[in-house]
């Protein structure tokens, strides 16, 4: 079994206070897990307006399968979310052998 993680640390557009936060990151963390297949949390940065850490992870028998599921993760932040920018991203693999 393989255990995949990955944190990413976002910057969110024209936002101005915590709760027009929530609004931007609910709908992204419902479309994160929902075409991803990962469970997705806010992790971080809680009580800054314009900033938020979102932790992914994903489990497989297939290393293989979980990086392209991280990967998948990363460039739909990236790429699909004109309302935040994806200023870094850690990842971790670990083998339930390790």
């Amino acid at each position: 079994m393989w255990i995949g993680w990955a944190e990413f640390d976002i910057l969110l557009g024209d936002v101005h206070s915590l709760k027009e936060k929530r609004s931007v990151i609910r709908p992204l963390i419902a479309d994160l897990s929902r075409r991803t297949e990962v469970a997705v949390a806010e992790v971080g940065a809680h009580d800054l307006h314009r900033r938020a850490a979102i932790g992914v992870s994903a489990v497989g028998s297939d290393v293989a399968h979980v990086r392209d599921v991280l990967d998948r993760a990363e460039r739909m932040l990236a790429e699909e979310h004109p309302e935040i920018t994806l200023l870094s991203s850690r990842r971790g693999l670990h083998s339930s052998e390790d």
